[in-house]
């Protein structure tokens, strides 16, 4: 188990994270990505022209998270728009990228809409696509802001629940920065516990098969000198049997109608093990990750990934997390099972917080409610 006790001195901050941005060269406007598959051994950007290697980057995980996956859906539209695309065609290349994150369809979905109204005012083709893009930053700046308002509820709850303590937070896949508009999901509540002085320890389970823990999430608590340890993920049990885990911390790909959370895959198994050990569960993420349109968890797409992420344990520097090229640790031709998502009923979460506010007790009612306060939910 690696430990890491490096905290930041009061005052200073690292320097904010670049993960995705507009840039206006001299050919054409580009969008610039932080290829995360590459982390934590080097940091590059990837430089997208077009959609399709948008669409590239988006399926190889080089920009992931769900709400920075809205983000990066919105501007795709943009970069269609403004390169003289077909904005439809584009639309629908990037909503089929990742099936089970609602918050990449919402994207695609606003900018277009904004994209066409403007068309059908009687917008030239240069308007419509400033249009678009102005809607892309909107999106942006309002993930920037809802991380903020989520990290502020989310702190606020586990005082209530666990009132004038240091805490031990336990979380899983990755939630910060890496995925956001702005500080995170479930990363930013940890890392304002830490700016408060209050966390004791962050337990980063590693995420298998891809490693999102030990690459993204260790790579983000290092960056803000938040005391860590990194563990696997099949060593979760032993810290809760020992009662060394005061909450667990995730966020979230989808959300349907019943308050079903469908996340990275081993988020289940977290939720049983807190509710036999009487340790909150709680969910992080925007009301852009909410689905009013899918009833319940049963009804997720879950998306199955390559069995070679299994069979084959790849580099960060070879720069794909796809499988194909790395070394092999299972028999040739293994059958494998690999979902990326598993979803947790509501009947096990303690909470979700969004930037609305928080739902405690988990239900539909209390679901549909929170998001008729949100311009952001659309419910049907």
């Amino acid at each position: 188990m690696a430990d890491q006790d490096v905290q930041t001195p009061v005052g200073e901050e690292p320097p904010a994270l670049s993960v995705l941005r507009w840039d206006e060269l001299p050919e054409g406007p580009v969008l610039v990505l932080l290829d995360q598959t590459r982390l934590p051994a080097e940091e590059v950007e990837l430089v997208c022209t077009d959609v399709p290697a948008l669409v590239r980057a988006i399926r190889t995980l080089a920009v992931r998270g769900a709400p920075l996956l809205g983000i990066a859906g919105g501007y795709g539209v943009a970069l269609a728009a403004a390169r003289g695309y077909d904005v439809a065609e584009a639309a629908g290349l990037l909503e089929g990228a990742r099936p089970t994150a609602v918050n990449l369809g919402y994207g695609v979905r606003r900018v277009a809409t904004a994209y066409w109204a403007a068309a059908r005012k009687g917008a030239e083709a240069a308007e419509a696509a400033a249009v678009a893009l102005t809607e892309a930053q909107a999106l942006h700046r309002e993930d920037a802001r809802a991380s903020a308002r989520m990290a502020e509820h989310g702190t606020a709850l586990l005082e209530e629940l666990l009132p004038g303590r240091g805490y031990q937070l336990l979380t899983h896949c990755n939630t910060g920065a890496l995925v956001s508009g702005g500080e995170g999901t479930a990363f930013a509540v940890a890392l304002r516990v830490h700016r408060q002085g209050r966390l004791r320890r962050l337990w980063v389970d590693e995420t298998r098969p891809l490693l999102q823990g030990a690459r993204l999430t260790a790579y983000e608590a290092a960056r803000g000198g938040m005391a860590y340890s990194l563990l696997t993920d099949s060593a979760a049990g032993s810290l809760f049997a020992a009662g060394e885990v005061d909450a667990v911390l995730i966020g979230a790909d989808r959300i349907t109608a019943d308050g079903s959370v469908a996340n990275k895959v081993g988020s289940y198994p977290l939720a049983v093990l807190a509710k036999y050990h009487h340790v909150p569960f709680i969910v992080v993420a925007p009301t852009t990750t909410v689905d009013m349109e899918t009833a319940e968890g049963t009804s997720i797409v879950v998306e199955q990934r390559s069995g070679q992420e299994v069979t084959e344990v790849t580099s960060p520097r070879s720069g794909s997390t796809g499988g194909g090229g790395g070394m092999v640790v299972a028999p040739l031709g293994a059958p494998v099972y690999n979902p990326a998502f598993d979803v947790t009923p509501p009947e096990l979460i303690t909470a979700i917080v969004t930037e609305e506010g928080v739902i405690s007790p988990v239900t539909g009612v209390g679901l549909a409610e929170l998001c008729a306060r949100s311009s952001q939910v659309t419910i049907s």
